[in-house]
């Protein structure tokens, strides 16, 4: 379940950017970044970068974490951040994903999920990445009704 969980987040991290404050002057090749200024970090671009995931990135494929989230990012510890990271993490990502994996455990129990034939896929980025259409599935009971 967490190979699925993560490949999702991947490719629909929970916001698509975040913004940090430089804490001292950063020089990256020949441009310099002065203290105090706001960068915005494109979490979604980091998350699609075929440089980062090879030229399958737009790919669902959740065995793409089978040895763990280091192999999977080539030991790019800044590749997977779904949940930013450092001491500025989210302090609910424990949370939410615990709470993906029971309600999940819950559902897979009772029932096949299936994408409706009327689902047009389209993200669409607000404040958090969600489906422009909406997500219409179809649950198919795992009990027969005999």
């Amino acid at each position: 379940m967490n190979l699925i969980i993560y490949e999702t987040l991947r490719l629909y991290p929970p916001v698509f950017a975040i913004s940090r404050k430089v804490a001292r002057d950063v020089q990256l090749g020949k441009l310099i970044i002065p203290v105090n200024m706001e960068i915005m970090i494109p979490i979604i671009a980091l998350h699609h970068d075929p440089q980062l995931w090879g030229d399958d990135v737009h790919l669902f494929k959740p065995e793409r974490f089978a040895e763990g989230i280091a192999k999977a990012t080539k030991y790019n510890t800044a590749a997977f951040s779904p949940f930013s990271l450092g001491p500025r993490s989210c302090v609910g990502m424990g949370f939410a994903t615990t709470e993906t994996k029971i309600a999940l455990s819950m559902i897979l129990q009772r029932y096949t999920i299936t994408l409706s034939p009327a689902y047009i896929h389209a993200p669409f980025p607000q404040f958090m990445l969600q489906p422009q259409h909406g997500l219409q599935v179809m649950l198919h009971s795992l009990q027969s009704d005999a």
